[in-house]
């Protein structure tokens, strides 16, 4: 039970620069051609789109929750606010990456914006849980927001503001969400991009919290 109970504590801390994996230099290869809808998520971002990278749990069931999102133009999985270099999904697993399964979104900035995307992530799990989401346990289940700008970071800030306060009201616990400018986002492994799309009966995490986060979230 002691050695269950090191590994679980082991897996829901973040290691030092010094701890974590190593990794290796040669990236993961992928094709970069969405299963869902062609585009690809390798290009560069045009002036009418933007950008985030967002973990909220096991990346499959966010990133179907996320490409189904109007506004969404394409979506991919990987691994980022850790250490490791061009980590794998079991390296991220063991918990000695320091890195989160996260999503890339790139959304047309016409049709929607960065609140609208944050509505979708404050909904659709619960980030009062730290280094878990649901029965999932591990720092790379931890909830996150990196972003590419200052001005995204004080809309994100503001958006956890206005949510904490529907989330204190509704009798949750404070908001556990790490938010921070990008360092490096690495791509997961080909089987994993759109993999609820491949897999349609695989395994979906996700649960919010009941809990509806306002509009206007800049107020």
């Amino acid at each position: 039970m002691s050695n269950l109970i090191e590994q679980i504590l082991k897996k829901s801390s973040i290691p030092s620069k010094t701890e974590a994996l190593s990794g290796r230099d040669m990236p993961i290869k992928v094709s970069g051609i969405h299963a869902v809808n062609g585009k690809s998520f390798l290009r560069e971002i045009t002036p009418n789109e933007a950008e985030v990278i967002i973990g909220m749990g096991c990346f499959w069931g966010a990133e179907r929750m996320l490409w189904n999102t109007p506004g969404v133009i394409v979506t991919s999985v990987g691994y980022a606010g850790g250490y490791t270099k061009n980590p794998t999904y079991e390296e991220v697993c063991t918990g000695q990456t320091g890195h989160s399964e996260v999503v890339q979104v790139i959304y047309d900035t016409k049709q929607t914006n960065l609140q609208a995307i944050l509505k979708v992530f404050w909904e659709n799990h619960d980030p009062t849980q730290g280094m878990r989401q649901g029965n999932d346990v591990g720092s790379q289940y931890r909830s996150v927001i990196y972003t590419y700008s200052d001005e995204d970071i004080a809309i994100a800030e503001a958006s956890k503001n206005a949510y904490q306060k529907e989330l204190l009201a509704s009798g949750h616990a404070m908001i556990t969400t790490e938010i921070e400018p990008l360092d490096v986002y690495y791509f997961a492994e080909e089987y994993h991009q759109q993999y609820l799309h491949k897999n349609p009966n695989g395994y979906c995490g996700l649960a919010g919290t009941g809990v509806s986060c306002p509009i206007g979230l800049m107020k």
